[in-house]
């Protein structure tokens, strides 16, 4: 018996020995893994405190202020068109010219026609002094006089008849030189020389497009109208500026004032249209191109703001990363306004670093390490907003 409880006390003390052995042996391995992990790279970002314009971002069309279709005005031969596809042109520039040679001689017949009645007429007039001076003596018979003042009246309203066909003619001779209507671009030729051209042709010879200054239209939600409506379309003292970019969004294509804010929603869409003016030296802004345009409706005045791309999504809130002292932090905020490129946020303050890049390996506690590339913090755009 007494052999027996020897060995089990020695059963007992070996195991005791062994799992303190262990216990102890594993929290000092997690001691070290803990103390020697590297820390986890991220790229920062710093929040900062500005005001922050709230931008509108829809597309619109391009049009142009002035698209005039060449036509011919009168009938005849096209004899010489000298501009070329494409080609700049000045307001007055010649455009085309059709043959006049049947209205210049229809030009002439009426001034000789008109020369013909003018002789006619100072020789009645001269007849009608004469008959006055004869009737006073009572030479002639009265009806005689009368006759001859109807005569007069009669030749001056023919003379001012051929007179108005002169004048005629003679528009319809500045008519077979067409010029232009405008300073614009030419457009595709429709008809080339030798074509007999008629002033009933439903087609024109080509078009003018102006391109400086250009207009773009938008068409924007109902809704919107009352933020449009504090805004103060073509006041010199606060202007609206508009930007114009490619249809993604991407390269700007310039910049102009909004002029306009439609006098009705359409029934049929329920928007209503807005127009701005550009300058537009370069061309950048196309006739009937689609853009994509931004117009700042409000702004946030002493806002927090911090790149979009430090949010991130909770189960029922918004967090960001904060970096303290080293080491990760999340943080709720609450986000008051955002777009593609920036948030404004609350819950954070002036000068905070919040984590840009790189949350997938965060935990609480976590050292972080700035990446080499990212030693700068990245700075919050300047906000964008479609609707």
């Amino acid at each position: 018996m007494t052999f027996r409880k020897a060995l089990a006390s020695a059963l007992v003390i070996g195991c005791a020995a062994v799992a303190t052995a262990v216990f102890y042996g594993d929290s000092t391995s997690g001691a070290t893994v803990a103390a020697t992990a590297p820390a986890v790279p991220v790229r920062i970002g710093i929040v900062e405190q500005r005001s922050v314009p709230v931008l509108i971002r829809a597309l619109g069309n391009v049009r142009s202020q002035r698209s005039v279709e060449i036509r011919a005005q009168v009938d005849g031969v096209l004899v010489e068109l000298p501009v070329k596809e494409g080609q700049l042109v000045r307001r007055g520039d010649l455009l085309a010219r059709i043959d006049d040679r049947s209205i210049v001689a229809a030009v002439e017949q009426a001034k000789a026609q008109a020369a013909v009645t003018e002789a006619q007429l100072v020789s009645a007039r001269l007849d009608l002094r004469r008959y006055q001076s004869l009737a006073k003596t009572q030479a002639i018979a009265t009806q005689t006089l009368d006759q001859q003042r109807a005569l007069v009246a009669q030749l001056e309203a023919t003379l001012r008849t051929h007179e108005a066909s002169v004048a005629a003619s003679q528009v319809q001779l500045s008519h077979t030189q067409i010029r232009a209507p405008s300073d614009g671009r030419v457009g595709i030729h429709n008809v080339h020389e030798g074509n007999f051209l008629r002033a009933s042709d439903a087609q024109g010879l080509f078009s003018v497009v102006q391109l400086d200054p250009i207009s773009v239209e938008v068409s924007l939600p109902q809704r919107m109208l009352p933020q449009l409506q504090a805004l103060r379309p073509g006041s010199e003292s606060d202007p609206v500026l508009l930007q114009a970019y490619s249809g993604d969004g991407g390269l700007l294509l310039g910049e102009g004032l909004l002029t306009l804010i439609d006098n009705r929603v359409s029934t049929q869409t329920g928007t209503i249209r807005i127009k701005g003016d550009f300058a537009n030296p370069d061309g950048r802004l196309w006739p009937d191109q689609s853009v994509t345009v931004s117009l700042p409706v409000q702004t946030l005045p002493n806002a927090l703001v911090v790149p979009h791309r430090a949010l991130r999504q909770g189960v029922d809130q918004v967090l960001v990363w904060r970096v303290v002292d080293g080491s990760a932090a999340p943080q709720a905020v609450q986000v008051l306004h955002s777009d593609n490129e920036i948030a404004v946020i609350s819950g954070l303050a002036v000068g905070d670093t919040v984590v840009v890049d790189g949350h997938s390996r965060l935990r609480p506690g976590v050292a972080v390490r700035t990446l080499d590339e990212a030693q700068q913090p990245e700075p919050a755009m300047a906000t964008r907003r479609g609707f």
